[in-house]
């Protein structure tokens, strides 16, 4: 019987030195993000800020880019989102995607405000090709795919372009975050990068999608 606790001890030991030696490598990729860039994601890099050795991280994740993407994937929003969405729009009542598209933009919004490392990794994915940037745009793609198939029910036949729309509101969220953070300008004349001018624009992405959604309404008339 001691033999077997001992060996369940060991065997617990090993896995738990597993998990946190993968947690130390993947925090240190959000470190070497936040004060290098995606340049700085090398491995000499990232084993230096995780504090152990390289030999590990290949062993655990056999690439930095498979690492990487593990990091990515965990912080980038609509990836996130994904967990749990086929069973909410499996079961949500079918008018209310307005109300569920105005949550996910202006969480979205919120989420890419306040992480610094995402930030980064959006700009990463607008400057430089990368087939690590294009598989989780595929990921993300999946949320859209979930969200569209359920909004479809509720609009079929009617004149809105919808996927248009938050295309557009989309791409405008990203630019007005990375703005705020790295232009020391106003945009049409709004200071986003205080509060007051962050409302206006949450304020607008909330006006822009009720116009959409009533524009569907007057033409039905």
């Amino acid at each position: 019987m001691a033999k077997e606790q001992q060996s369940r001890k060991t065997y617990q030991g090993v896995k738990n030195n597993k998990e946190r030696t993968m947690g130390k490598a993947i925090a240190a990729v959000g470190k070497v993000l936040a004060e290098k860039g995606y340049t700085g994601l090398t491995m000499s890099n990232i084993s230096k800020y995780a504090e152990i050795d390289r030999k590990l991280i290949y062993a655990y994740f056999g690439t930095v880019e498979n690492l990487v993407e593990t990091y990515i994937k965990g912080k980038d929003y609509w990836v996130s989102a994904t967990e749990g969405a086929a069973e909410f729009f499996g079961s949500a009542p079918a008018a209310s995607s307005m109300a569920v598209l105005e949550s996910l933009l202006l969480n979205q919004f919120d989420e890419l405000r306040e992480n610094r490392e995402m930030q980064k990794i959006v700009a990463w994915q607008m400057s430089e090709e990368s087939s690590i940037m294009s598989e989780i745009a595929q990921e993300r793609e999946k949320m859209s795919a979930l969200f569209f198939a359920f909004a479809d029910k509720e609009l079929q036949g009617k004149d809105l372009d919808l996927r248009g729309v938050v295309t557009i509101l989309v791409a405008g969220i990203y630019y007005i975050v990375l703005h705020s953070e790295n232009v020391k300008s106003t945009v049409c004349e709004i200071d986003i990068s205080t509060e007051e001018g962050m409302d206006r624009i949450k304020t607008s992405i909330k006006k822009i999608v009720g116009w959409a959604y009533s524009s569907v309404e007057e033409t039905t008339k």
